[in-house]
Order: C-alpha cells, then sequence, then structure tokens
C-alpha cells in the first residue's frame, strides 16, 4: 500500500510537472507571437534607418542617416534562412559594370502633374530580366507621380535591391541608392489606398508592389512616412496594411520576380541588419510610361 507520505510526494511530483508544463507552453505561445509581430512587422516597411534583422526600409525623409528612426519597434523575428543558392543574375550584373546610382535629393514632394484617369506603367531593367509594375494613378496618384518624377530623373538607374525575405513574408525591397535601408529622395509622400479590396485578411498577395515606410503601429508614429523604397511580393505574405499598395506584376515579371526569391538571402549585414538577395538584382533603368 502506499503510505500518505509516498502519496503525498506523488501529489507534489504531479504538480510539480504541471507547473513545468504550463511554464513551457507558455514559453513556446510568446515564440510564436514574437515570430507572427517580427514576420509582420519587421519586413522591409519601415523605411529608413537601422534594423534588428530582417527589417530595413527607408522612406528617405530628409534626415541624418544616422536618426534610428527607420524601423524603431521591430521586433527581431527568427532570422531568415540562408542558402547558397547560385547567383542567377551573375551574368547579367557582370555585364552592367561598375556604374554606381547618382546622389539625388529634394526638399519637398514634386507637385502632382499625372493623369488620374490614365494608366501608367513602370519597366524596371534589371540584372535578372525585365520587370514591369502597373500603377494605380487613381487610387494612389502620389506614389505613381512620384515614382515618375523619380524614374525621369534617373533615380532609381544602377540601385541594387538591398533585402530579400524568406520566412514569414516574402519580399524583394528595393529604391535605395544606397543600398542600405536607409536612403531616400529626402521627402515624404501621404500613405494611399490602404484599404484596397485585394489586401483581404491582412495579406499581400503575389505581384503586390507597395511602399516600405516608418510606420510604428506601436505607437501610431510615422505615418505618411514613405520615400523611394518599395518592395515586391514573389508569395503570399501577411501584413497588415500599413503599406501603400501602388501596383502589380505581370506573369512575365513574377517569373523573374520568383527566380529571385528562389535564391535564397545572404547572412544579414553587421551593419545594417538587412539580409540581401543571394542573386544580384540591379536596376539597370527605371522608366515610368502612360498608355
Amino acid at each position: 500500500m502506499v503510505s500518505n507520505e509516498q502519496r503525498r510526494r506523488q501529489l507534489a511530483r504531479e504538480k510539480y510537472l504541471r507547473q513545468q508544463q504550463r511554464r513551457e507552453t507558455a514559453r513556446h505561445k510568446r515564440r510564436r507571437r514574437n515570430v507572427v509581430i517580427a514576420s509582420t512587422l519587421a519586413v522591409v516597411l519601415a523605411a529608413g534607418g537601422v534594423v534588428t534583422a530582417v527589417s530595413a526600409l527607408s522612406g528617405g525623409d530628409g534626415k541624418k542617416e544616422s536618426d534610428k528612426a527607420a524601423e524603431p519597434t521591430m521586433p527581431t523575428p527568427s532570422p531568415t534562412p540562408t542558402t547558397k543558392a547560385p547567383d542567377p543574375c551573375a551574368k547579367g550584373a557582370k555585364a552592367a559594370g561598375k556604374q554606381k546610382p547618382k546622389t539625388m535629393s529634394w526638399k519637398k514632394e514634386p507637385d502632382v502633374t499625372i493623369d488620374k484617369s490614365a494608366t501608367y506603367a513602370m519597366t524596371l531593367a534589371t540584372t535578372c530580366g525585365d520587370m514591369t509594375v502597373s500603377m494605380d494613378a487613381a487610387k494612389a496618384p502620389h506614389t505613381v507621380n512620384s515614382f515618375a518624377f523619380l524614374a525621369g530623373k534617373g533615380y532609381f538607374d544602377h540601385t541594387k535591391c538591398h533585402r530579400l525575405t524568406n520566412q514569414g513574408i516574402f519580399v524583394l525591397q528595393c529604391g535605395d541608392p544606397k543600398a542600405t535601408g536607409r536612403g531616400g529622395p529626402g521627402y515624404t509622400i501621404p500613405d494611399e489606398n490602404l484599404k484596397d479590396s485585394r489586401l483581404k485578411g491582412n495579406t499581400y498577395p503575389a505581384g503586390t508592389v507597395a511602399m516600405a515606410n516608418k510606420f510604428d503601429p506601436q505607437t501610431g508614429k510615422g505615418k505618411n512616412s514613405g520615400g523611394s523604397q518599395f518592395f515586391l511580393v514573389y508569395k503570399d505574405s501577411q501584413l497588415p496594411p500599413y503599406y501603400t499598395p501602388f501596383g502589380t506584376l505581370d506573369k512575365d515579371s513574377m517569373k523573374v520576380l520568383t527566380k529571385i526569391g528562389n535564391a535564397g538571402a545572404a547572412a544579414p549585414d553587421p551593419q545594417t541588419g538587412n539580409t540581401a538577395p543571394n542573386a544580384t538584382v540591379l536596376i539597370n533603368k527605371a522608366t515610368v510610361t502612360k498608355s
């Protein structure tokens, strides 16, 4: 028979095991919650500043490069898995030579001169192939106007797409001449089209092209902080609707983007935290046309 003392010890041991199990379950929940938050917010979606892991976007608001307002509240997610996939764009990158982007900055947003009723397209001639973005001038006039202005000035020419994420969210980030996640045109543009019907269930569908910015959902600060950095979604990505969706890629463009995504990402840069794409993605020329 089991003595009272043995029974007491058994009950104490079972209580201890239950407590340990509850603690372990709570730890797992916290980890999952942090990964979800991180993969949602830490994306390329906080333009301009030092990043803590996979986040880095720079809207370029004319502040000093040392201003760490880019992604101040983005939590650190699990590291983006790195791969040793070969560079599918090495040949194109070699042909691009050593041309460097121009250094340009403006004090204020350009006047909106586009035709809001017209259709605009931005062609990105890259070292990995051409990608064409159909832009929605009616729903995002400030954004489309800014891209037309910057492309016309050659702002994006010879710039490097500096960041790729392949866990939680699946995006390629471009538009920073500094290729650090901190660069921008010196001005900011307003958020637009955040209630787009395509953003169902807090999902940015594959093929979406949207703006990076400095918005901090925890403080509500950083609205209307987009600059020149943008991201291209190569797989459906869970993201809150904080980032102006202004364009979509066609099927041929998606093939190019998918090739870049499939090549994976490098280890995080120790200075910026960016995970650069293994593919050497350089924008040789950006052109905006009206049709």
